[in-house]
């Protein structure tokens, strides 16, 4: 076990006036009592002693861990101008911060502001980050932050290096082969060119083809192992698309791409059973289709509402998808949007396996992927409950329900989603209901009349669940003009 070592800290200030002084000795005191050895003149230095060497000493001597230097409209005065004892502290101190740009031994504390609300610095300070004390409601908040300093032990610590995904180093991976149109639809849509549908109904078909490289194959090892390799593979194809739907959101007319993107997911349908030429398959073989196609809805989503194209997320909800006769959905059939949250029995093997424990491995890889998107994962969660609220109101068969696997981390969103607290305006609502497939209000809160008479009826995890009522902000929905 490593001792541990007593910081030794000094505090250099200015006698600005009696109640400075004592805030300073508060603070001292309070730092003192806190397991920090303080040094401060008026408890160290005695009739007799040399200031200069006092100072000196208290700057440069190595046993002196920390230094403080509590800064008011004096202070930064004097530091300055050189003036007084601070004058000659901070000669001293200066050049060790400027001979050490990275040195940790040195922190301003703010013990006053300007009527700016701008902190009085030394002019040598002026770019380096301070602690703020100056303000009562915070001053907690900033004395943990000014103890953390001390002890070298901050509030964020950077996690081990991890391995570089497999689609980096892994020469076998997949490509789609995608990436001279998606540049090419990217600048269409930025600049308005006339070749932009075209290119993207080409992206789109090429996309949906070669989606196809990413059929698992092979026996080797566990295949739970393979079907979370694919899934990995898969990012870069994953944010290529969020890019250009990203793009189309802030520069494109959506309205001219809603059916195109419609039957883009239509296409990707076939994928989650298998071929007609395959005799002998296994209920797993298509997981990291089942995946990956559910992550791209909940995305296409998730954009399309962040930009308020609510008509397209409509069509995309409402409007029913072809799948082909000889897909597993029966003759000629069309199925719901209900058809891409389908279940994931390999997710569920891996969680035995490896006794992980976790109360849904899906879950859990769709948030943690959700860091390199540029959109969040509260707005993931979102398109989810939309998802899920829709399908349990217009509610025809057991096949036309969707569990919003996100959120089982609804616990960490506190208060409605944004389109829901936008929705206490009653224009705004009209435009929301819609989403649901109801036409009034009245709908809306009959349904949360039979969750609460029925909790059973929300999904949940062992223990965990959501409250529907919580994330829409149902007593404000349409409360004001």
């Amino acid at each position: 076990m490593i001792p541990f070592i007593t910081p030794k800290l000094f505090v250099s200030y200015s006698w600005s006036s009696p109640t400075h002084e004592q805030w300073v000795l508060d603070l001292a005191t309070e730092v003192n009592n806190s397991g920090v050895e303080v040094i401060l003149d008026k408890w160290d230095l005695r009739e007799g002693h040399d200031s200069v060497a006092f100072m000196e000493k208290m700057v440069t001597d190595s046993s002196i861990t920390k230094v403080l230097m509590i800064c008011d409209r004096t202070y930064a005065a004097k530091a300055d101008g050189r003036a007084g004892g601070v004058g000659t502290e901070t000669q001293i101190i200066s050049r060790e911060v400027y001979e050490k740009q990275l040195q940790d031994k040195f922190v301003a504390v703010v013990a006053e502001k300007d009527d700016a609300g701008k902190p009085y610095l030394p002019t040598y300070y002026k770019s380096r980050i301070y602690i703020d004390l100056s303000e009562s409601d915070r001053y907690a908040e900033g004395f943990e932050r000014l103890l953390r300093w001390i002890f070298d032990k901050p509030i964020y610590v950077k996690p081990e290096i991890g391995k570089p995904p497999s689609f980096l180093t892994d020469c076998t991976v997949p490509l789609l082969g995608t990436s001279a149109l998606a540049k090419r639809v990217i600048e269409g849509l930025k600049n308005d060119k006339s070749y932009t549908r075209g290119a993207f109904d080409e992206y789109l078909s090429l996309f949906s083809t070669n989606l196809e490289r990413f059929r698992l194959s092979g026996n080797e090892g566990e295949q739970d192992d393979r079907v979370v390799k694919s899934i990995e593979d898969f990012i870069p194809s994953r944010n290529e698309f969020l890019g250009i739907l990203i793009t189309l959101s802030q520069y494109g007319d959506v309205a001219d791409y809603g059916a195109r993107i419609h039957r883009f997911f239509e296409s990707l349908i076939p994928y989650f059973s298998r071929p007609p030429e395959v005799n002998s398959w296994n209920e797993t073989d298509f997981d990291n289709f089942k995946f990956v196609i559910h992550e791209l809805f909940l995305y296409t989503l998730a954009i399309l509402l962040r930009g308020e194209h609510f008509d397209a997320v409509v069509l995309l909800l409402s409007q029913p998808y072809y799948v082909p006769s000889n897909s597993d959905h029966g003759k000629n059939a069309t199925v719901t949007y209900a058809v891409f949250r389908d279940y994931l029995a390999s997710l569920e093997v891996r969680n035995k396996r490896l006794a992980s424990r976790r109360l849904s491995l899906r879950a859990d890889l769709l948030e943690q992927r959700s860091k390199t998107t540029g959109i969040t994962f509260q707005q993931v969660m979102q398109a989810d409950f939309i998802c899920f609220l829709r399908a349990d109101l217009l509610h025809k068969s057991r096949y036309d329900n969707w569990f919003p696997e996100t959120l089982l981390y609804a616990a960490r969103h506190h208060g409605p989603f944004e389109v829901f607290a936008r929705s206490v305006s009653k224009s705004y609502l009209s435009r929301i209901l819609p989403l649901l497939g109801v036409s009034n209000l009245a709908e809306l809160q009959k349904k949360l009349v039979e969750y609460s008479a029925d909790r059973n009826s929300i999904p949940r995890w062992e223990f965990q669940s959501f409250s529907p009522s919580g994330l829409l902000g149902i007593e404000q929905l349409g409360t004001q003009v």
